[in-house]
């Protein structure tokens, strides 16, 4: 069998001649090079069925290299490496063809992983580069765990199948869904988010499906709901495992026919939208309980992308605190900065808020911090403080419940409420008025 000949193209000289001198060792024939001018040359005069080549090398990125490579051959298996991962360059390098996407720091049998699949994969390779601007996104990650959400919504986001995202709390499931839309077909037309579990159930039917005039009381005119607002665009269901199963069959009706029938109205309507479904639940095990339709969550589970919680890609804690330290120090007008140790405590953290708790900590920093540094001890202080600041106002929630119960026991009786409660009377008229 022919030795296959790989560009390698990195400018960090240590992992260049790592990955070099693994893939030889492997049996593979390696030239590599240090800069995308060396690159370019290389490919201009040799035929590589296989490259593999950091992103951010000099002045020019990855992307020329994969643009130079296809254009030249467009068979050509070009593998990215970056420890600074964007939604933008994934898309950029999907778009252009690019074989796979690798974030560092990786073993390097995932290396050898690609390599061996690139071999397997020659044919039917993506057509070659598209040169048109990229939209921006907000989403920041470069951990391998988000690399893979990136690819998954560049893959998803140019058609019209549906969306699942799940994930817990605070770790950003709008924004994955506002850059599915972003980068989809229908980026000129409307994203209408809405959150289910904010719309009692009552009243969920005719914000989405809309209402006829007289439907109801208060209907005192024709009104559209919300997913033919997002006619031609995309709907956003946040939080879509808090719907009750009377409206789930509607629901699904909806999602097979693509119509809706406002409430009161004799016929339904077509309409042209993508759906977009997010929740924090886990739907399968609602299906075993019987909580939520197993047909619905076929219809919603096309493509499903998992957002992984902070604490799994703590690789990401440093850039997601510079990128909220920057934008508050602009804010407020501060020139606040954040400390190696600093860094290390943050990532040390569990984040049960996930990045949504880590951006108001930074924001409390900010504005806090002694002598403008946000240090190991400066980040301990303040999650101190917000621990038991959440802890006190539980504890004042559940006195005054109790309070409450105590009092509508005794009739209102303060003398007998404040003995049962074990306290002097004066205190418990001090309670109160501080609970009105």
């Amino acid at each position: 069998m022919e030795t296959q000949r790989l560009l390698v193209v990195e400018d960090d000289a240590s992992v260049r001649n790592t990955i070099s001198t693994f893939l030889e060792l492997e049996g593979y024939a390696v030239d590599a090079v240090s800069s995308t001018r060396e690159a370019l040359d290389r490919l201009k005069r040799d035929d590589y069925p296989i490259v593999i080549s950091d992103i951010y090398v000099d002045d020019r990125t990855g992307l020329d290299v994969l643009d130079a490579a296809r254009t030249k051959d467009p068979d050509c298996s070009v593998i990215l490496m970056t420890a600074r991962g964007t939604m933008e360059t994934v898309m950029a390098a999907t778009r252009g063809g690019v074989f796979d996407y690798i974030a560092k720091p990786f073993e390097l049998d995932r290396i050898l992983e690609t390599v061996k699949r690139a071999e397997a994969s020659r044919e039917g390779i993506d057509d070659p580069f598209e040169t048109e601007p990229m939209p921006t996104t907000e989403m920041i990650g470069a951990s391998s765990a988000m690399i893979d959400v990136y690819k998954t919504v560049s893959r998803v986001a140019p058609t019209d199948a549906t969306v699942l995202i799940e994930g817990e709390t605070g770790t950003g499931k709008e924004m994955i869904a506002r850059m599915v839309h972003q980068f989809s077909r229908r980026v000129s037309m409307p994203f209408v988010p809405v959150d289910c579990g904010a719309i009692a159930s009552s009243l969920l039917e005719s914000e989405l499906f809309g209402a006829m005039r007289g439907a109801f009381t208060g209907a005192d005119r024709d009104r559209i709901g919300v997913i033919e607002s997002a006619n031609r665009g995309t709907v956003f269901l946040d939080e879509i495992g808090d719907i009750d199963l009377s409206f789930q069959l509607k629901l699904l009706r909806f999602l097979q026919e693509r119509e809706v029938r406002p409430v009161g109205a004799s016929r339904p309507k077509a309409v042209d939208v993508r759906v977009v479904a997010a929740t924090n639940r886990d739907l399968q095990q609602m299906v075993e309980e019987g909580r939520f339709r197993e047909d619905l969550w076929f219809r919603l589970n096309v493509v499903r992308v998992r957002v992984p919680p902070l604490r799994e890609r703590r690789a990401d804690v440093a850039l997601l605190a510079q990128f909220f330290l920057g934008v508050y120090n602009a804010r407020y007008d501060r020139g606040v900065i954040l400390t190696d140790s600093g860094v290390k405590t943050l990532q040390e953290q569990m984040w049960p808020g996930n990045v949504r708790q880590l951006q108001h900590l930074i924001e409390r920093l900010t504005i806090l911090a002694p002598q403008g540094r946000i240090d190991s001890e400066a980040v301990l202080d303040a999650i101190r403080d917000s621990e038991a600041q959440e802890a006190g106002e539980s504890l004042a929630d559940t006195e005054a419940e109790q309070i409450r119960r105590v009092l509508a026991a005794t009739g209102g009786n303060k003398s007998r409420a404040a003995q049962i409660l074990g306290i002097e009377r004066k205190t418990l008229y001090r309670k109160l008025e501080r609970m009105r």
